[in-house]
């Protein structure tokens, strides 16, 4: 298990002075890429190797989101790989231990030469150490079902401030184009993500959007339909 200890920065929290949920999203991103660093697969060796891995899924629970200056503990942990997908969880804690947000993620292995998954083997897995026990949490499942029709809500292109080092829309930035669609005011308690196709600079994300009880449903497509990501975003329930 691996853990980064920080505290929620300006920079990083919403309108109501809570960590937002694209900061809730960078920090596990954030902890995870930082094991890989200190356990010397990091994105230096994955380059040499021609690999990267690449997200296909997320579900976070959020319990409460932490405020402006809170001292928060972020855990991550693998705890198995099925077939192409290695399979990763994340928790943020306040600093009593408290759970404030629980999380679990499917990920695969890309040849970057190839544009196609890699079988994972024990040598990109041991680097981690052992693995942990799977997080006490409800399990979505990786796809998200959303309906065959939809309204279209708006268009934008990829600009350069929405890349990461895969040079890709960074998998957080989807969830943010899709925040936009919430009303103001809205507290989100949980946040489902499917990634199917890479969004690149250049690209025309055609946006659209449908109402399902709780769930607002994103579906962010090319110009041809091709689905890049769909996002779905739980209202919590009130107490």
């Amino acid at each position: 298990m691996y853990e980064l200890n920080s505290r929620v920065r300006y920079s990083e929290t919403d309108i109501d002075a809570k960590l937002s949920l694209t900061g809730i999203m960078n920090y596990m991103q954030d902890c995870s890429t930082m094991q890989s660093e200190d356990a010397g697969v990091g994105i230096g060796y994955l380059g040499r190797e021609k690999k990267a891995w690449l997200l296909s899924s997320w579900q976070i629970v959020i319990g409460r989101r932490p405020v402006l200056g809170e001292r928060i503990k972020v855990l991550t942990w693998p705890y198995a790989v099925k077939g192409l997908y290695a399979l990763r969880n994340f928790a943020i804690l306040d600093e009593k231990g408290e759970y404030l947000v629980k999380a679990n993620s499917y990920w695969f292995l890309m040849n970057t030469e190839t544009g196609r998954p890699m079988r994972i083997t024990d040598a990109d897995t041991d680097p981690y150490g052992e693995f942990n026990p799977k997080i006490e949490m409800e399990d979505a499942g990786r796809k998200i079902a959303v309906p065959k029709e939809m309204e279209e809500t708006g268009r934008l292109v990829v600009m350069k401030h929405l890349l990461d080092t895969n040079l890709h829309v960074n998998n957080a930035q989807y969830v943010d184009i899709a925040r936009e669609l919430v009303p103001s005011g809205t507290e989100i308690g949980e946040i489902r993500a499917e990634y199917r196709k890479a969004a690149v600079l250049g690209d025309e994300i055609v946006v659209k959007s449908a109402r399902e009880g709780r769930s607002h449903l994103v579906s962010l497509c090319n110009t041809n339909g091709d689905v890049f990501a769909n996002i779905e975003l739980k209202e919590r329930t009130q107490p």
